[in-house]
């Protein structure tokens, strides 16, 4: 039955960062549906915002507002994957079936534990079963690994196929998990740096893969000018695609190159801001970044792994280090946060670093 509520009202291309806001808030209604039209979302919140919660949403969205509207009760939620398979599999199994897995459009990716590798392909029927616009299912086969940051996968259930069109914050991403790295958990971070970016700036995306951070930027900011590199030929025709399909290719430009090798020739001084999505080994392009960032400065995204026993502070002395190697100087770090556990005892992180 319809019902009327206090409500976020937002732009659509920062619907999902208010969402998450009102949540972190405890403010978000779970139990109505969010309304949308053409140009904007309507969230529905539990009650009204005090003055500090709505200051604190306004900051991180300007142009969110508080209002009401009329919203539909959201239909029961389907059986969990584990009340799917509750009858299937004995309870000692049951126990240790995964409870999360990336979404990458409508392909699940699942890590199965060796113990239920006999009973994977019942375990992707109930995946297919308990998530309607999911298509296929598919294992992980191996870490991620090579220059291109790829892995091997094995298919599951439903359709089989590696290729798939991923949206987040406005943007369509066509994708091919086989042959180009993407992460859909790292959906905040192209948000949050895109959100940075200014009028006028120009940046380099080194590491760019299908173009997840250029191409946000490029629809956020279309006086930027990006520079998007990979070496991984299938990851550019795809990032090429995904630059005409959400119509930035004026002001985003795939290039086909080895970060360092461009960042000493074509790119070399040109960017205000750098961005190193290359946690595995960005420590080793820390050059790279630097002869790419303008002779006066500018801000490097650098992402990296900290594993236990090292810290934040160690990565953050150990990028100054590499800095310092190439004559430049880190005057700050603007941010210096864990985005999500990769492994037990290992952290993705990220740094935003002004250099000098």
């Amino acid at each position: 039955m319809p019902k009327t509520s206090v409500c976020l009202k937002v732009p659509k291309q920062q619907g999902e960062k208010a969402i998450a806001l009102a949540a972190k808030l405890g403010l978000l209604d779970k139990h109505l549906s969010i309304t949308r039209d053409d140009e904007y979302l309507c969230v529905p919140l539990v009650r009204q915002p005090v003055d500090a919660e709505l200051a604190a949403m306004q900051r991180s969205v300007p142009s969110l507002e508080v209002t009401s509207s009329i919203f539909e009760a959201k239909k029961q939620p389907s059986e969990t994957l584990t009340q799917a398979l509750q009858s299937k599999l004995p309870t000692e199994l049951l126990a240790v079936v995964p409870q999360a897995f990336d979404i990458v459009g409508d392909i699940v990716i699942i890590e199965v534990p060796p113990q239920l590798k006999p009973h994977q392909t019942l375990i992707g029927e109930a995946i297919l079963q308990t998530h309607r616009n999911i298509k296929t299912v598919l294992g992980k086969a191996g870490d991620i690994s090579g220059v291109y940051r790829i892995r091997d996968y094995t298919f599951i259930a439903g359709t089989q196929k590696t290729s798939t069109v991923h949206r987040e914050f406005g943007c369509a991403y066509h994708v091919d998990v086989a042959k180009a790295y993407f992460s859909p958990r790292l959906s905040h971070e192209h948000e949050r740096v895109a959100s940075q970016v200014q009028a006028g700036e120009v940046v380099a995306d080194l590491f760019a893969g299908v173009g997840p951070f250029s191409v946000l930027i490029g629809k956020r900011c279309p006086e930027a000018k990006v520079y998007a590199v990979d070496l991984n030929p299938d990851a550019v025709e795809l990032l090429k695609l995904n630059v005409r399909v959400n119509r930035v290719d004026n002001r985003v430009f795939p290039i086909l190159a080895d970060a360092r090798e461009i960042a000493k020739d074509k790119l070399k001084g040109a960017a205000d801001r750098v961005i190193m999505n290359l946690p595995e080994t960005a420590i080793d392009f820390v050059d790279a970044a630097c002869n790419t960032i303008k002779a006066e400065g500018g801000i490097v995204h650098f992402y990296g792994f900290v594993r236990s026993p090292d810290s934040v502070d160690n990565l953050k002395q150990r990028f100054t280090v590499e800095v310092e190697k190439c004559g430049r100087k880190v005057e700050a770090f603007l941010h210096a946060k864990s985005i999500r556990e990769t492994a037990p005892f290992e952290s993705q992180i990220v740094l935003d670093a002004e250099i000098q």
